[in-house]
């Protein structure tokens, strides 16, 4: 490769990267906190650390969406060449583009995951030794001090892992050979712990994407009732300002009787109260004063819905869920198929050490329908994954919201959406979405060349996905099912206990006819 190509190519890496990182920023500074117990505007080290700190976290969320990004960019390169081969305008696409973009991403990849962002967390997190002057190099010092400490305990962890499994290789000339042998072994097990977290999330994300969708599509009027919900919700506004009103004037909730309760989406007085039991004076305005503005956006959201057109009710919502079904259906075909070339031994494993070289062949039979369907499917998992991966119990607690997210909260989401970008083009290619071969590094990560692992993995991702699409459309009809058979069984118990009552004989009966009869004789 000549100087002169060198250059153009890092002019086009300079050129993505500023795309990525500027997009990042964006994404970050709509999430982030930004009131005084988060950013100490009058504090200049305070502010120097978080400045820093939130740089690194851009920088580690623009290599996640460039991981993201491998498969389609490369995809799309490769029919772009195929489609104009010798055309002037596309003669900067080429292998060593791709090539080095794979092998850029892997790098900063483990740099950002194993250096920056464990910098950027306990960088926020120092105050200085003890006996030093606090100020900013102080940090620094505590900072670097703690992270060398935590890489020779990783390091050490992985050497016990890697001889756990390699014997051979647990040799003192392995354990000095870090940057060929460790650090590769340690992506590689960051990697499979993405693609077991991605196994966890993406079938999650298949079901909570269609409650997503519900909640921004206005349903058709026989699956909901937009109007009753909107005087329900108006009436709830009322009921809370009524008690907010009485708390000012006598600081008490509400008087006798308790107002009405409204359906169990919303929440009804009686939780407002129990919520707001302990509360004294400005804490109880305070509380009912939050619980108004929540009612009042959801009356606003369902004054807005009602206004909606039949045709975006009746016809966009049934599409859009027609949609859905159509891509997880063919996500799971595709899955399966994978799995069945994979028993038979035409599908060759996700391992890849080959020189790829673009523009030859399509890598679809469909050709560029084919590679236009891998794309979407990539960027369907991508989505139903994302979505997914806060559905997970252990970490709802740390999902971003909006203008109210910490910067700690920042960093620890980072680090999450890497890991997920780095294992979903091995996902991609161990599902069989696409036939791209994993250039780079990626494709020499070990556990892809193992047949159990990626059958085992194929198997339990169509299974998982079946049974949550199964649990999901029929839920309602399950527990619907299940209270009609409790309900006729208690009924036949109340039917058949009192005629067994009255034709039980009176063991009493006999002994005071006997008596009489002999009375009588």
């Amino acid at each position: 490769m000549t100087g002169r190509s060198e250059f153009e190519l890092s002019q086009i890496f300079f050129l993505l990267f500023l795309l990525l990182y500027t997009s990042s920023y964006a994404i970050i500074a709509r999430f982030r906190r930004r009131d005084s117990d988060d950013y100490f505007s009058t504090d200049e080290d305070e502010a120097t650390v978080y400045k820093i700190s939130l740089w690194l976290c851009t920088f580690s969320l623009a290599v996640s969406v460039g991981a993201a990004l491998l498969l389609p960019i490369s995809i799309v390169s490769n029919e772009v060449l195929i489609l104009y081969p010798s055309s002037y305008y596309v003669k900067w696409l080429n292998s060593s583009l791709i090539q080095g973009l794979w092998n850029h991403v892997f790098l900063f990849s483990n740099l950002s995951l194993f250096m920056l962002l464990p910098f950027a967390y306990f960088f926020t997190e120092s105050e200085g030794f003890t006996g030093y002057r606090k100020c900013l190099m102080a940090r620094v010092y505590e900072t670097t001090v703690v992270l060398v400490l935590l890489s020779i305990l990783v390091l050490g962890m992985t050497y016990i892992m890697s001889a756990l499994i390699d014997k051979d290789k647990s040799s003192i000339q392995t354990l000095l050979n870090l940057w060929s042998y460790y650090l590769p072994f340690l992506y590689s097990c960051i990697s499979f712990l993405g693609v077991l977290m991605l196994l966890l999330c993406t079938p999650l994300g298949f079901v909570r994407l269609f409650s997503v969708v519900g909640q921004f599509l206005v349903k058709p009027q026989f699956l909901r009732d937009v109007n009753e919900e909107f005087y329900v919700a108006r009436l709830e506004e009322d009921c809370v300002r009524r008690r907010l009103t009485l708390a000012r004037t006598t600081g008490r909730t509400y008087l006798s009787p308790p107002p009405m309760s409204p359906p169990p989406s919303a929440m009804s007085c009686d939780d407002l109260d129990s919520t707001v039991m302990g509360l004294q004076n400005g804490a109880l305005q305070s509380g009912l004063g939050e619980a108004l503005s929540r009612v009042e956006r959801r009356r606003r959201i369902l004054d807005k819905q009602r206004h909606t057109s039949s045709v975006q009710r009746n016809i966009v919502y049934p599409l859009a869920m027609l949609l859905l079904l159509i891509l997880t259906g063919g996500t799971v075909f595709m899955v399966a198929q994978n799995t069945v070339l994979l028993l038979v031994g035409i599908k060759a494993l996700p391992l890849s050490t080959k020189q790829f070289t673009l523009g030859i062949a399509s890598l679809s039979k469909l050709g560029l329908f084919g590679a236009t369907l891998e794309i979407i499917l990539i960027f369907y998992l991508m989505t139903t994954s994302s979505i997914g991966l806060y559905t997970l119990p252990f970490l709802s607690g740390v999902r971003p919201k909006a203008r109210l997210t910490p910067l700690t909260h920042v960093i620890v989401n980072c680090g999450l959406v890497l890991i997920l970008s780095s294992a979903l083009p091995l996902l991609s290619r161990i599902l069989g979405i696409t036939n791209f071969d994993l250039l780079g590094d990626f494709g020499r990560i070990e556990w892809l060349g193992n047949f159990k692992i990626v059958l085992l993995y194929n198997l339990v991702f169509a299974a998982a996905a079946t049974l949550c699409l199964v649990n999901k459309f029929t839920a309602t009809v399950r527990r619907e099912l299940y209270a009609r058979l409790i309900n006729l069984f208690s009924s036949r118990q109340q039917t058949n206990w009192p005629a067994a009552a009255n034709t039980t004989p009176s063991p009493t009966a006999p002994m005071f006819a006997t008596t009489t009869v002999e009375k009588e004789d």
